[in-house]
């Protein structure tokens, strides 16, 4: 639930709760605001297992594309290159188009020259 909001703007909301409230009515709106989140955590597990049952098998399929969605919204694009570019199997993605680009075959080893041999001349790269 505080995975958008850090330490520092919890400690700005205490700081204003203790000047506007006072310190005499302050642990009482803590405790208000606790029993509060508390009861629409509980109504939100109620909910989702209420659909759960009444939908069935069909909620996992309509669970899924919402986790895809989450996951886009931690997509990190260099993360993703790194992985694909440097991936030693590459898989089928369910288009039918491999995930990686093929690997090129490895060129056989040129042979060592002999001595007095000239090496190759390329007019072309001169």
């Amino acid at each position: 639930m505080f995975d958008s909001i850090g330490w520092f703007e919890i400690l700005v909301i205490v700081v204003a709760g203790l000047f506007i409230l006072g310190p005499e009515r302050l642990p009482s709106a803590a405790a208000w605001v606790g029993r509060t989140i508390r009861q629409v955590r509980e109504y939100a597990t109620g909910a989702r297992d209420q659909l759960k049952q009444e939908m069935g098998p069909e909620f996992e399929q309509l669970r899924k594309p919402l986790e895809d969605l989450r996951e886009l919204r931690n997509f990190d694009p260099k993360r993703a290159i790194t992985k694909h570019l440097w991936d030693d199997e590459p898989s089928e993605k369910p288009n039918g188009y491999p995930t990686t680009a093929p690997r090129p075959q490895p060129q056989p080893a040129e042979r060592p020259l002999e001595r007095g041999e000239r090496p190759p001349y390329d007019p072309d790269a001169t």
